[in-house]
C-alpha cells in the first residue's frame, strides 16, 4: 500500500467514526427533545436501568417515555435511513445510473400496493404486523417480477433492469390509484402511509429493520470489492475475473430485499438513498468499502435530523415522506447542476 493510499485510508476511517459518533450523539439529543425534555444524563441512566433489568435511577415516567415511545421510534428511523442509504448506493454502482436509488426497481411501489391492498380490505391475518407483512410480501413479488421481465436473455443489464422497474412501476401506480378510488373512508389511512412515518414503531419493528439491514450491509460489504470492478463496466469486470451475472443478482436481491423491509416499517420515504451517497462521494471517495459504512450513517443522520424534526421541533407532525423530499429535493438539485457543471468543465 502506497503512502497515498494509506493517507486515503486514514482519512475515510476517520471521516466515519466522526459520522458513527455523532449519530450517537444525536440519538442522545433527539431522545431528550419532545413535549416532556429529559436531561441526557437521565437518557443514559435510564439505558443503563434497562441493560441491568431495573428502574431505580431516574423518574418512572421519564423511563417509560425513553424505553417505551422515544428510543423505539428513534432507532428504528436510524436503521430505515441506514438501510436506504447503503441499498441506494448498492443499485447506484450496480446500476451505473446516479439516479438509481431503492425506488428504481419499483420496490416501493410494491410494498405501498402491498399495504394499501390490506388497509383497503382490512387484513388482520398476522395481527398488528399484517401491514408490514404484505408489504414486504408486495415489494418482493415486485422484484421478481422486474427481474423476470429484464433477465429473459439470461443476462441483467442495467438498462433492462431500469426499464423493467419503471414498467411495473407505472402498472402499479394505476393499481395503486385504483385502490384509493375504492377506499372511501379508508383513503386517508392509505394516503398517511404512502407518505412515510415512524409514529407507534415499536421494537419489534427496530429488530425487524436493524437485523435485515445490518446482515444485507455485511453481504453488501464483503462483494465491495466486486462492485468496485463492476463500475469499469461488465467486459472489464469479467476480464478481471468477476463473475458479474451472479454478483449482480446477489447484490439486486440483497439492495431490493433491505429496501422492502424498510418501507414496509416505515411508508415511502424517498431521497435517502438518492442524495447520501452522492453526498458520501464527494467525501469519502468512490471507493465502495468506505463508502458503504459512510453513506449507512449519512443516511441515518439523515432520517433522524428529519424525523426529530417533525416529531419535537415543528408544531404539527409532518409525514417524514414529505420532510425528506423538500430537504432532499433542493440537495439533489444542487448535486445534480454542480456534476454537469463539472462534466462541462471537464
Amino acid at each position: 500500500m502506497t503512502a497515498v493510499s494509506r493517507i486515503q485510508t486514514a482519512r475515510a476511517g476517520l471521516i466515519i467514526a466522526l459520522l458513527a459518533i455523532s449519530l450517537g450523539v444525536l440519538v442522545v439529543i433527539a431522545t431528550g427533545m419532545g413535549f416532556i425534555p429529559i436531561a441526557p444524563g437521565e437518557i443514559l441512566g435510564a439505558l443503563w436501568d434497562g441493560l441491568r433489568g431495573a428502574a431505580d435511577s431516574i423518574d418512572p415516567l421519564h423511563q417509560s417515555v425513553i424505553l417505551e415511545v422515544r428510543l423505539p421510534r428513534i432507532l428504528t428511523a436510524v436503521s430505515v435511513g441506514f438501510g436506504l442509504a447503503v441499498a441506494g448506493t448498492v443499485f447506484q454502482g450496480l446500476l451505473l445510473n446516479p439516479l438509481a436509488d431503492p425506488f428504481t426497481l419499483g420496490v416501493s411501489s410494491g410494498a405501498a400496493f402491498g399495504a394499501a391492498l390490506a388497509l383497503l380490505l382490512g387484513l388482520t391475518f398476522f395481527g398488528s404486523t399484517t401491514l408490514c407483512v404484505m408489504a414486504f410480501a408486495g415489494a418482493t413479488i415486485t422484484l421478481f417480477a422486474v427481474i423476470g421481465i429484464s433477465g429473459r436473455d439470461g443476462e441483467l443489464s442495467p438498462t433492462n433492469l431500469i426499464l423493467s422497474g419503471v414498467i411495473v412501476s407505472a402498472i402499479l401506480s394505476a393499481g395503486l390509484s385504483f385502490i384509493k378510488y375504492l377506499a372511501d373512508e379508508r383513503v386517508a389511512v392509505i394516503v398517511f402511509w404512502l407518505m412515510g412515518s415512524f409514529v407507534s414503531r415499536t421494537w419489534n419493528d427496530l429488530l425487524l429493520t436493524a437485523g435485515v439491514g445490518l446482515a444485507g450491509f455485511a453481504v453488501c460489504l464483503y462483494y465491495s470489492r466486486d462492485l468496485n470492478i463492476m463500475s469499469l463496466g461488465t467486459r472489464s469486470a469479467k476480464s478481471l475475473g468477476v463473475d458479474t451475472g451472479r454478483t449482480r443478482m446477489i447484490l439486486l436481491l440483497t439492495a431490493s430485499l433491505i429496501s422492502a423491509v424498510c418501507v414496509s416499517v416505515s411508508g415511502i420515504i424517498g431521497f435517502v438513498g438518492l442524495i447520501i451517497p452522492h453526498l458520501m462521494r464527494f467525501v469519502v471517495g468512490p471507493e465502495n468499502r468506505w463508502l458503504l459504512p459512510a453513506s449507512g450513517f449519512g443516511g441515518a443522520i439523515l432520517l433522524l435530523t428529519a424525523d426529530t424534526l417533525t416529531r419535537a421541533v415543528l408544531p404539527h407532525e409532518v409525514p417524514i415522506g414529505v420532510l425528506t423530499a423538500l430537504i432532499g429535493g433542493p440537495v439533489f438539485c444542487w448535486i445534480f447542476s454542480r456534476t454537469r457543471s463539472g462534466k462541462r468543465h471537464g
